[in-house]
């Protein structure tokens, strides 16, 4: 785009900016996330220009006025999952649901080897876990696993496993996206497997009502960071305009932003395995009530709301969408 169309498309914008000042927190958010994206198609394509000097001063105005006393650097922090996180969402859907495919497909393909191969099952969790299942479902508590262990125990340890597999997933990323792949398939055979086990004994329905209270956020931050990883990826594949080290750079901090953004829920879905999930005869409206909040929740944070917010915002380049 010639920086003359550039300055006439957007300039009436910038002007009113300027002219009318406004002290809500939202809406000096929205202005300086619209101006950092000014600013970076700037210095991407018009680096000496007088634009960018302009454009970078009045960015240099928007930050001093949202981050000028602590209190509003509080509101910063909140600001992130409001903004930031779900705007980084927006701009990477098509990975979001490129993750969401691969894994799906290597679940499908987990639950079809157990059920054609009679020794998938142990082959993939063990023969003292499938063992222990099976005692479980003799004794008319399939799912007693969730009641062996001490809830607090339980739940720094599954805390601590699933954010090691969430990080893991996404450096993988950094081999050209194929270690984020492998991770995915380990994750989506494991648990197609697994599902299986019970699928196999007449338990499909109850296991769905029972495992997925804390499975339905634990396998979508899998899926998340496995997004997170093909952006890491992609940045090295695929550096669009810019030279290959600053692509990296770029894609590894949204990476990082989205692996810490998710962090709050891993530990809920932690909390919920270790806390909720034992309790395996609660009522069937309060398992599904659980399953479908946590299902609305993950697709109206990580789809809904960013597409809305983007549209909100009449982002300038949605390829630019999340700050730098």
């Amino acid at each position: 785009m010639r920086e003359a169309f550039f300055i006439k498309q957007n300039s009436e914008r910038w002007n009113n900016y300027e002219k009318v000042q406004t002290k809500d927190p939202d809406e000096l958010a929205e202005r300086f996330i619209a101006i950092t994206d000014d600013l970076a198609y700037a210095k991407t394509f018009y680096p000496e220009s007088k634009t960018t000097v302009y454009l970078n001063k009045l960015a240099a105005g928007f930050h001093q006025s949202i981050y000028k006393n602590k209190k509003e650097k509080t509101g910063r922090f909140a600001k992130y999952w409001k903004y930031e996180l779900p705007l980084i969402f927006a701009q990477h859907q098509r990975q979001l649901l490129y993750s969401f495919i691969f894994f799906i497909t290597f679940f499908l393909i987990g639950i079809l080897s157990a059920k054609y191969d009679n020794t998938f099952v142990r082959l993939i969790l063990g023969d003292a876990y499938v063992n222990m299942t099976n005692e479980n479902i003799a004794k008319g508590d399939p799912f007693g696993v969730y009641k062996d262990k001490d809830s607090m125990y339980m739940f720094f340890r599954i805390a601590q496993n699933n954010l090691y597999v969430t990080t893991v997933n996404f450096v993988a990323g950094i081999f050209l996206s194929i270690g984020t792949l492998y991770v995915l398939f380990q994750n989506g055979i494991m648990l197609g497997a697994f599902e299986y086990l019970f699928i196999s004994r007449g338990l499909g329905i109850q296991s769905v009502l029972v495992i997925w209270i804390h499975g339905t956020l634990e396998i979508a931050t899998i899926i998340i960071a496995g997004a997170a990883g093909l952006i890491l990826g992609n940045s090295i594949i695929f550096p669009k305009t810019y030279n290959r080290m600053v692509s990296l750079k770029k894609g590894a901090l949204q990476g990082v932003k989205i692996i810490v953004g998710i962090s709050p829920i891993v530990v809920l879905a932690a909390i919920f395995e270790s806390f909720v999930t034992r309790h395996t005869e609660m009522p069937l409206w309060l398992s599904c009530s659980i399953l479908l909040c946590s299902l609305f929740f993950i697709l109206g944070y990580v789809v809904i709301y960013p597409m809305w917010l983007s549209r909100k915002l009449n982002m300038f380049d949605i390829d630019n969408a999340a700050k730098s």
